[in-house]
């Protein structure tokens, strides 16, 4: 199987070097062209093209990653590559870890993301931020057990979400017995969590984290949130393109309102906010959908399976994602198989060969 074309990913990854790295500083192509020194801006604009990248010589991704292994890179308005003697032995490292990834992208060499044994488990002393909406104001207010004033006030009680935590949380801990493992509402989060490995919880109506992951990252994916609550309310999905057509994948409901199937989104890929981090997104239409991603790789009677069919379809793929059904019965959630093709309703990507 060949690799996933690198250009598209590194053009994006050299255009978010360059805006994001120090946004404060607001570096603009000019400035690159002049610090590399007989560049043009067209030049620097098209190797930042992901729709129509130029792939740029080794040469100029050496300066790429000396330049950004350090802030002393820019002093005022001039920006200039610095030589490898100036370097610290701290820059030095930064500038070979950012030129082997830049060097990967370039040759296709991307990181399998689908490629462990369990997709829970994490390297070694990495944390880990386990994020969950929190449950609307107006679903609380008749709820004793969510007034801090209470005497029988439960935290957990004002999570959106909670099956799905419980069970993820114990299995990422149980798995990762060196790392640090979180769990926080959204506006719990601090600056330093969201560079962590991110796990998120629910969809773009309530988890306000998982809806900034994915203005940020290359994903065909949109969430419809639902009307209201009413039975007769469209129950929303998430929309996809095939064939140049808007497909919507929903819930299924009966006339008076309840769930016989659910819709589950699993989403994995690099972090839009570190690079050396992976951001994950279990999402459902309902909370049985949400549950039901979760369930997907950690339920020890599917999550081998489940996990094995992610290796071999996604492997070489930086970002992947997976819309599923969830059945339903009796009110209870069921963990879906992703070996039975009528329960896979699209993947992304569709090809990685």
């Amino acid at each position: 199987m060949s690799p996933v074309s690198p250009r598209p990913e590194l053009a994006r990854r050299l255009r978010g070097l360059r805006e994001e790295q120090w946004p404060e500083v607001g570096l603009t192509q000019a400035q690159l062209a002049e610090a590399f020194g007989g560049v043009s801006i067209s030049l620097i604009s098209s190797w930042e093209n992901a729709d129509k990248p130029v792939r740029p010589p080794v040469r100029r991704l050496e300066m790429y990653a000396t330049l950004f292994a350090t802030r002393r890179s820019v002093h005022g308005d001039t920006v200039r590559v610095l030589s490898l003697e100036e370097l610290t032995d701290e820059e030095r490292v930064q500038r070979k870890e950012l030129l082997d990834e830049l060097l990967r992208l370039r040759e296709g060499r991307v990181p399998p993301v689908a490629a462990t044994a369990d997709i829970w488990t994490y390297p070694e002393g990495e944390d880990v931020t386990i994020v969950c909406a929190e449950l609307p104001r107006e679903l609380r207010v008749h709820m004793e057990y969510v007034d801090p004033e209470s005497a029988d006030f439960v935290t957990l009680y004002t999570y959106a979400d909670p099956d799905a935590l419980i069970e993820l949380y114990g299995h990422i801990r149980a798995s990762n017995p060196r790392n640090q493992v979180n769990f926080r509402k959204t506006e719990e989060l601090t600056p330093d969590d969201y560079t962590t490995h991110l796990v998120l919880l629910g969809g773009v109506d309530w988890n306000t984290v998982t809806a900034a992951v994915i203005k940020r990252v290359d994903l065909p994916v949109e969430q419809v949130v639902r009307a209201d609550e009413a039975p007769t309310s469209e129950p929303g999905g998430f929309q996809v393109q095939r064939d140049g057509e808007n497909v919507l994948f929903s819930p299924l409901l009966d006339s008076e309102g309840h769930l016989l199937e659910d819709v589950a989104h699993f989403y994995r890929g690099v972090s839009p906010f570190n690079r050396k981090r992976t951001v994950t997104v279990c999402n459902g239409m309902y909370g049985r959908g949400t549950l039901g991603a979760v369930r997907a790789l950690t339920d020890r009677r599917f999550r081998d399976r489940n996990g094995e069919y992610l290796r071999k379809r996604f492997a070489g793929a930086e970002s992947f994602s997976i819309i599923s059904r969830v059945p339903v019965v009796d009110g209870k959630g069921l963990t879906p198989d992703w070996t039975l093709p009528e329960n896979r309703l699209h993947e992304w990507p569709e090809d990685v060969a």
